[in-house]
């Protein structure tokens, strides 16, 4: 049996703990057997809602032992994983202090806010000799992994243009406005842009450099519309564009557009088509099952077998976070082009 402790029960943390009581009910050995929050409120069930519905406000809290404080959980509990769901800042410290108590962990995105933070994540795996990995859950996405495989399969041929899209509320849902601020959040681009960097880089390795214009509009943040230009050898033409100021009765949305020399595929409105040149437009049949619970599941099943993690490498997602802050660079100097090392 897998021992679980979970970190941070905010809306990424409930939805975690969510997919891990899925688990052991279906039979899987692992189970949560302690929660840490600094915020007494959400042992209380009160709880604020995030920007998609997959988080439970309505979990019985009763059965995990209860820590406000970090350190002495980890003295107190004995574990195999511990899962981090905490504001970005926090990410670095607390992964590097479990893995040299020999425990695994599944930290959430982003890594981390700066590279070498990543890098002393890394290191502290290293040492440990204990499995790392970063919930870039686009990864884990049903829609995203088939368009995953239609490129690397070529089946459609080379890629000529992709865009992909996200946006939504401003995310006022968290605990003194983290998410929000830059200094705990890295803004826009470090927590919600992140997903469709990693997603670029996923598919089509480091750019050679990028061109990103952004703007700040939520008090205290930064970067939150955000449009990227990313270049590569092959002169195929890949942007991004993320805006969490969208007002309203917006909600969220996440979408791309791939073009192939021989189809594309369009993910809009949760629905994903698949375009071939000669044939009929056809929507595949994907998993039903969400992406957090796959990236749950994948890593405890790594650790089970032993086998090396693969899907988002600790080195991988580090380079995603070098993506993030060359958009930054180029963001904060009107858009100049910036060569990613």
């Amino acid at each position: 049996m897998l021992k679980v402790g979970l970190v941070g029960l905010g809306f990424m943390g409930r939805t975690h703990l969510t997919n891990y009581k899925r688990l052991e009910a279906e039979g899987f050995p692992i189970q949560v057997t302690a929660i840490c929050d600094t915020d007494e409120q959400k042992f209380q069930g009160i709880f604020t809602p995030g920007n998609i519905a997959s988080a439970g406000s309505d979990l019985d809290l009763s059965g995990y032992k209860q820590y406000h404080n970090f350190d002495q959980m980890l003295e107190n509990e004995q574990f195999d994983i511990v899962d981090i769901s905490m504001p970005t800042h926090l990410h670095a410290e607390m992964t590097v202090k479990a893995m040299d108590r020999g425990i695994h962990v599944l930290c959430e995105k982003p890594m981390a806010l700066h590279t070498d933070e990543g890098q002393h994540m890394i290191e502290a795996a290293l040492r440990s000799g204990k499995k790392l990995m970063i919930a870039q859950v686009l990864r884990f996405w049903p829609e995203y992994e088939y368009l995953k495989e239609t490129v690397d399969s070529g089946r459609y041929g080379s890629v000529l243009s992709a865009h992909f899209f996200r946006g939504g509320h401003p995310p006022k849902w968290t605990f003194n406005d983290w998410m929000v601020r830059k200094e705990t959040s890295g803004g826009g681009l470090f927590d919600l842009h992140i997903h469709d960097i990693d997603m670029i880089n996923w598919l089509f390795g480091k750019p050679q450099s990028v061109s990103t214009f952004a703007r700040d509009v939520l008090p205290g943040s930064s970067f939150d519309i955000i449009s990227t230009n990313y270049s590569y050898p092959d002169r195929k033409i890949v942007s991004s564009q993320c805006d969490r100021a969208l007002t309203g009765d917006f909600g969220f949305e996440m979408s791309f557009r791939v073009n192939f020399e021989k189809g594309n595929l369009i993910y809009e409105k949760r629905v994903l088509r698949d375009n071939p040149m000669d044939g009929k437009s056809f929507v595949p049949e994907l998993s039903a099952d969400s992406g957090y619970y796959r990236e749950i599941k994948y890593f405890a099943e790594a650790i089970m077998q032993n086998r090396p993690i693969e899907r988002a490498t600790p080195y991988d997602t580090l380079a995603t976070l070098t993506i993030a802050e060359a958009e930054a660079r180029s963001a904060l100097s009107g858009g100049v082009l910036v060569d990613i090392a």
